[in-house]
């Protein structure tokens, strides 16, 4: 089966997708609302998550994962403010999904995973689905990917203390990074835009992620 059938095949609940939980929310970013249309979540999702890939929900991928909200996914990719000329960093590869909005966004999507089985994972389902433009590092996300940087954006798929040091030395100039800030049990979406030496930082919706690990993260 082509990309193009695996599309075809859930066009009308992608539709419905964008046009009930995006731009009834208030989603306006036609480059985003056009990847989230395009892109076949229920792949990401998995085989056991096919009947709810695109409900209004984060769901399960094991290993104490999961694949967030569609809302949640169009939020900070719009906050990221991509351009197609964009080299973007993710933190946390999780199922994929994401890194796959980005790529039919911008140039070039860089994303590192902790866990090896979910980066495998994502690697060969982006090979499958002919997405060219992903690459994949099975590293501690909080170091960044500092042999790819600078990054024009930079978005973190998991809750952390506070952005990692490392990341924000990544970040080129008057770049952006997105990320769910605050303690293990609930966090708001942080916007971070660097010009020269100093940073500002903006405060979005509430939301819930798994903790980020690592160095510059949390312990466990």
């Amino acid at each position: 089966m082509s990309l193009e059938d695996i599309k075809d095949k859930f066009k009308e609940k992608r539709e419905e997708m964008v046009n009930t939980q995006l731009i009834r929310r208030g989603l306006v970013d036609t480059n985003v609302l056009r990847a989230m249309r395009e892109t076949p979540r229920h792949i990401f999702a998995g085989s056991g998550n096919s009947d709810n890939a695109y409900a209004d929900m984060a769901l399960d991928i094991g290993m104490h994962q999961t694949i967030s909200q569609p809302y949640m996914v169009a939020v900070m990719t719009e906050l990221l403010e991509l351009s197609r000329s964009d080299k973007v960093l993710e933190i946390g590869t999780g199922s994929g999904y994401q890194a796959a909005v980005l790529s039919a966004i911008v140039s070039t999507v860089c994303t590192v995973e902790r866990i090896e089985s979910l980066a495998e994972d994502a690697r060969r389902k982006f090979s499958d689905l002919g997405y060219k433009n992903i690459s994949v590092k099975i590293a501690d996300g909080t170091l960044g990917w500092l042999e790819e940087s600078p990054f024009d954006k930079i978005i973190i798929t998991a809750a952390a203390p506070d952005i990692p040091a490392p990341i924000i030395k990544q970040l080129a100039p008057r770049g952006i990074i997105v990320a769910p800030v605050g303690d293990r049990r609930a966090q708001s979406l942080l916007k971070l835009v660097k010009d020269g030496a100093h940073v500002t930082k903006t405060y979005h919706v509430p939301c819930i992620f798994v903790p980020l690990l690592g160095k510059y993260g949390w312990d466990s």
